[in-house]
């Protein structure tokens, strides 16, 4: 361990908690989120609790390993879950976030069945709710919110959505709400709302400029179908805005954990490390780090020097001198000594001849086995030096991590031969999370 040796991530005891309703996987992207997000669904449910994953990953990895053909909006239950609390009580569910689905049932919930016809229909309600900067973000949290409100499972466990920078996920939905209420959208709607001939003397004198300018920019089809959506939104926009809050709320309450899962490298440690300050800025609830794929060894006594040292000797110092072997049978033959066999009379040198040769063939055999073994030992005690400088490498970016945030905990999850595909490989991950330090050899 390193100096600055951070204190124990206790994953059974978050999970155990009847008090712990949500639990936040969020990090960079290609860190494990969704993995580890999956893996403690598996734990929790197992010991008891009635559990549902959001995931963002729209990888088809996650419903394989749980077994399902396919996630969608809707949780589906997850066959094969053991229960071993004893109360028979732990359920698993799983869902994918549907970005667009979202955004419809929030239309469909908020609006009469006309006016709601009206929004799904409008393209540029179409190119909002498919790929509008933070909408996923916002949805997800969305569905957050819903989950929460339906009171099904005492614990949700999130895959935040993958982006170039974490703080994304808590800036994104106040950055859509604050759109869909802010000054803009307030101007589009004003023709509409002033109404009669003072509308329309506002819409020709107030809105003209204006009107003609945002036609050039963004084109006049496009222009209309906004104004026909913010008329249709109308009397939805502020509710954009307040959910956006409630939801923040709900994140910085007591019952929410956050869990930044990070790999043991600069970079993604360095915005492990962002993340941190900015959840702690937000007064948002952290549970500790989740450190992926972290390496081992069973042979940590071995330094990289020694092994490489060995190596090296190995391969310099290992090579007989297969010709000076022979020269040395020969001689032997030629003083009389009996190493080889007593020649008496010359029907008997066609005999010593084949004993030669077969010693010669025996001996040149010897020397390729002691040299093939010697290449692979000293092929194995580099692949050991490259282990254990990967090992040094991690380790001190732990300790850079450790020495900035001493005061949060951390589970370590070595790092694994392949691809996680199946419960059997989830439950792993969980019991590696739970142990919080990785096996050695890993």
């Amino acid at each position: 361990m390193g100096l600055d040796t951070p204190q124990r991530l206790a994953v059974d005891a978050l999970l155990d908690d009847p008090g712990t309703r949500i639990v936040v996987c969020c990090g960079a992207g290609g860190v494990g989120k969704t993995t580890t997000a999956a893996a403690l669904g598996v734990r929790a449910a197992e010991r008891g609790r009635k559990v549902v994953v959001l995931t963002i990953d729209p990888a088809r990895r996650l419903a394989q390993s749980m077994g399902i053909d396919s996630l969608d909006n809707t949780p589906r239950r997850v066959p094969g879950i053991e229960d071993g609390s004893g109360a028979g009580d732990g359920e698993l569910h799983a869902m994918m976030l549907d970005m667009k689905r979202t955004f419809d049932e929030i239309v469909e919930s908020h609006a009469d069945a006309e006016r709601a016809r009206a929004i799904l229909a409008n393209p540029f309600y179409q190119s909002l709710s498919a790929g509008f900067a933070g909408t996923q973000e916002y949805m997800a949290m969305e569905k957050l919110g819903q989950l929460r409100a339906r009171d099904d499972w005492d614990l949700i466990v999130v895959d935040t959505p993958p982006s170039r920078s974490a703080l994304d996920f808590l800036d994104a939905p106040k950055r859509l709400g604050s759109f869909l209420d802010g000054k803009f959208i307030r101007v589009l709607m004003a023709p509409a709302k002033v109404g009669g001939r003072a509308g329309m003397a506002f819409l020709n004198v107030g809105m003209s400029m204006m009107t003609g300018t945002l036609s050039k920019l963004m084109g006049a089809s496009l222009l209309k179908d906004v104004q026909t959506f913010v008329a249709a939104m109308d009397t939805m926009f502020g509710g954009f805005r307040t959910r956006a809050d409630a939801t923040f709320r709900l994140l910085q309450a007591p019952g929410t954990a956050f869990l930044v899962v990070a790999a043991p490298e600069p970079d993604a440690l360095r915005e492990a490390a962002y993340f941190v300050e900015r959840l702690a800025a937000e007064k948002m609830p952290l549970a500790g780090l989740v450190l992926n794929r972290v390496h081992g060894s069973d042979a940590e006594q071995l330094s990289a020097e020694r092994a490489l040292a060995a190596a090296e000797n190995l391969e310099e110092g290992g090579i007989v001198d297969q010709e000076s072997g022979k020269a040395g049978l020969r001689d032997a033959a030629d003083d009389g000594s009996p190493g080889v066999g007593d020649v008496h009379d010359q029907s008997n040198v066609n005999d010593v001849d084949d004993v030669s040769d077969v010693n010669d063939v025996n001996h040149a055999d010897d020397v390729d086995a002691v040299n093939d073994v010697d290449q692979i030992t000293a092929g194995l005690l580099r692949l050991h030096a490259e282990r254990m400088q990967v090992i040094a490498r991690e380790q001190r970016t732990r300790d850079r991590f450790a020495s900035l945030h001493p005061e949060v905990a951390v589970a370590e999850v070595a790092a694994l031969p392949g691809d996680v595909h199946d419960l059997a490989g989830l439950r792993a991950i969980g019991e590696r999370l739970a142990a919080g330090v990785p096996a050695a050899g890993a």
